[in-house]
């Protein structure tokens, strides 16, 4: 090992490719969202409600995978742990693409020209959409058992090569990976769906996390055996261990906690609340938000379309970013202990939802509005939730990190399935009923979005709310 003083920065590489992880992991799951209301459903004949259960089930999937995604990565150990989740989720990825051609073979139709012009309602229309739906849900199931390993494995990493005060720095800077890959998404999706069709969309972007696999094998290893991490990075990765002492235990805490014994403690508890409430209103943006564009007029084939979802991740990525220095500015600079400083730019950062009520009444005025407040209400969840995954390397030993990840992730899919869901079971009720489905004045679908915006713009303070009374102060777990 490099025993110069100059301390390397190896551990912002990690970072990078965690951030280029989430990067891919985020474009996989909007292929989707940003192809089927304008290429997918005319093909298929799919409604809101299919759709709905297409994200629904997806956050199940995810949700039941993040139960034991978690606990494998910690068993497998973070490198190949890592490997294995994103060569699943890039298969499962690729896989959309042939969804259509089974539909083909399997309702025996020579071409999807033939899909196509069936007429909406009838019975064969019906029975496609059906089959599609199922074959979807199929691909989905895989990707999410891949996906559900990114953050586990992430969260991991960043506690593996990170002292306490830098977690939720290197947590934003990694997960802004999920803004950009949304970002990223409308500008390139789109145009290789119009270019050679939604399958080809899938393939391309699928294939990008094999290549991310190459880097992975070659760049990472625990920073105590990490050639590229001299003695004085190594230094400042374990302060901790100095600053916080516990020769007894030390070898104890090596030990990972019993999967069952994990919920018996309030900590527990606490991240699976504020997961539970918040994972899903961020998932309906990034699931429903290309929809709602096209409901306005504005599809993803158009390029205003294209824009409002991109100038919508934008702000995403520039403010979210934010979320990781306002915890170390507090630890720093008002020497806060680091959980209060976390919980206190939590709260903050739980008041930007609340500009979500706003969404839907100016969305008469100018599709802009909505545009805007969506991003600002999605970079408070971004800041939010990169402190909200550091808040388990505060208080649990490294050894149990990933499984306590999974626990989270799997609240947070619960909660995502509830929210899309119901969502899309929402909007077409709303729909069917036109002017006698009110809310707040407004009527019809628009009625419906405004309860799903009202949902979501609160739900950062219940969890807040929530989290503090489990959790008031700082109170690590030692394994006894």
């Amino acid at each position: 090992m490099n025993k110069k003083s100059v301390m390397t920065n190896w551990r912002w590489w990690m970072c990078l490719l965690l951030f280029v992880a989430t990067t891919v992991n985020y474009m996989d799951r909007q292929v989707l969202s940003l192809t089927w209301k304008d290429f997918i459903a005319p093909e298929f004949h799919w409604t809101d409600s299919d759709y709905g259960t297409i994200t629904g089930f997806f956050s199940i999937f995810y949700a039941i995978a993040c139960l034991f995604a978690g606990k494998f990565v910690d068993w497998m150990g973070t490198k190949k742990g890592f490997m294995w989740a994103i060569g699943v989720w890039s298969l499962g990825a690729c896989m959309h693409a042939g969804c259509g051609w089974v539909t083909m073979q399997l309702e025996g139709y020579e071409s999807i020209a033939a899909l196509k012009a069936l007429e909406t309602g009838s019975t064969a229309a019906l029975a496609v959409a059906s089959v599609s739906v199922w074959l979807f849900l199929a691909c989905r199931g895989i990707l999410a058992l891949g996906e559900a390993g990114n953050f586990p494995a992430a969260i991991k990493v960043t506690a593996e090569y990170f002292p306490k005060k830098d977690r939720a720095l290197a947590t934003s800077l990694f997960n802004a990976g999920a803004s950009v890959g949304a970002l990223a998404a409308p500008l390139t999706v789109p145009v290789l769906a119009q270019a050679w069709g939604w399958e080809m969309a899938f393939i391309i972007i699928g294939a990008l996390g094999f290549v991310w696999m190459f880097f992975w094998v070659f760049m990472y290893e625990k920073p105590e055996k990490s050639k590229f991490v001299n003695e004085a990075e190594l230094q400042y990765i374990l302060q901790d261990d100095k600053e916080e002492p516990v020769p007894v235990q030390a070898e104890k805490q090596q030990t990972a906690i019993p999967f069952l014994k994990c919920f018996g403690y309030k900590q527990t508890w606490s991240f699976i609340a504020g997961k539970f409430f918040t994972d899903g209103v961020w998932w309906f943006y990034l699931f429903w938000a290309p929809a709602y564009f096209s409901e306005c007029g504005y599809g993803m084939e158009t390029t205003t379309g294209k824009m409002l979802v991109f100038v919508l991740y934008l702000i995403v990525t520039v403010i979210s970013i934010g979320g990781g220095y306002l915890p170390k500015f507090f630890v720093e600079k008002r020497g806060m202990e680091p959980y209060s400083g976390r919980m206190l730019a939590m709260l903050i950062f739980a008041f930007f939802p609340l500009f979500a009520l706003f969404a839907q009444p100016l969305q008469g005025i100018s599709v802009w509005f909505p545009a805007l407040i969506i991003g600002i209400a999605g970079a408070g969840h971004q800041a939010w939730s990169a402190n909200l995954f550091s808040t388990i390397g505060d208080m649990f030993p490294k050894s149990t990190i990933a499984t306590i990840t999974g626990i989270g992730a799997m609240a947070g899919g619960c909660g995502s399935f509830l929210i899309n869901k119901g969502a899309g079971m929402l909007f077409d009720y709303a729909a069917a009923q036109g002017e006698a489905f009110s809310f707040v004045g407004f009527t019809g679908k628009p009625a419906g979005y405004m309860i799903i915006f009202c949902i979501c713009a609160v739900a950062y303070v219940i969890a807040w709310s929530i989290m503090k009374t489990l959790v008031p102060k700082h109170k690590p777990i030692v394994i006894e």
